[in-house]
């Protein structure tokens, strides 16, 4: 298996939305509200970017996703 495109994503809490900070693939910039769903919108924006940038597919390319979400965990007490 090739080496797998990375893509960065953070939660951005003011849209409510997981945005695409980084990435591997040129031109990738998207967002959705949860995680699945950018998921399934890098299945389809990756290969069509890689194409549109040159670089030929004989099969599916691989891909990792890495979602940072920051929190505060607050006591009880």
């Amino acid at each position: 298996m090739e080496k797998p495109y990375i893509v960065h994503a953070e939660w951005d809490a003011q849209a409510s939305v997981w945005v695409v900070a980084a990435s591997d693939v040129p031109g990738l910039a998207t967002e959705a509200p949860t995680v699945e769903a950018l998921l399934a919108k890098l299945e389809v924006l990756i290969p069509e970017l890689l194409a549109v940038n040159g670089v030929s597919m004989s099969e599916p390319a691989p891909f990792e996703l890495l979602a940072r979400r920051f929190e505060l965990a607050r006591s009880a007490a």
